[in-house]
């Protein structure tokens, strides 16, 4: 895996490989790298069986990502989440469907997933269209009635 300065951590409790597994088969130029398993030591603190998966290193779209089964105490909230700028409607249209199945979909292009992680969908042309002046009121009030976005309502708006 290519050398990165920052590498999100995803906290699961016991999905960490299955959740890896899933995003590298949405996400192209995407692989899963090493897999780490717990041993005997720590048992005591960690209560994982030795020989269950403790960590995945993994990329989606060549970023990379840990995934860590590190128990049920924390959990996903809407205050992190995961942006996936995309260029035409078919790319929106596949990552809000593979994305959302099993999960929720919610306001303005956010959606989470069924492990609870939360992602934003969102077209390459929005910045453009809310940095023009005469088209951003209408702009917002039209994606502010949508929940997966749809480009030519924001074109046309």
């Amino acid at each position: 895996m290519k050398n990165q300065t920052i590498t999100p951590c995803l906290w699961f409790d016991h999905q960490a490989e299955e959740a890896a597994n899933l995003y590298t088969s949405i996400f192209k130029n995407s692989r899963i790298g090493q897999i780490s398993r717990y041993g005997k030591e720590g048992f005591e603190i960690h209560r994982k069986k030795a020989g269950t998966v403790m960590v995945v290193s993994f990329q989606l779209d060549g970023q990379n990502f840990t995934a860590l089964n590190g128990g049920p105490q924390f959990k996903f909230t809407e205050a992190i989440s995961l942006q996936i700028t995309c260029d035409t409607q078919e790319e929106i249209d596949h990552y809000w469907s593979k994305l959302s199945e099993g999960g929720e979909e919610g306001p303005c292009g956010w959606l989470k997933d069924k492990y609870g992680v939360s992602w934003q969908v969102v077209p390459s042309i929005l910045p453009k269209l809310l940095g023009d002046p005469e088209k951003s009121e209408r702009v917002t009030k039209a994606f502010l009635q949508m929940k997966k976005f749809d480009i030519n309502s924001l074109l046309n708006a």
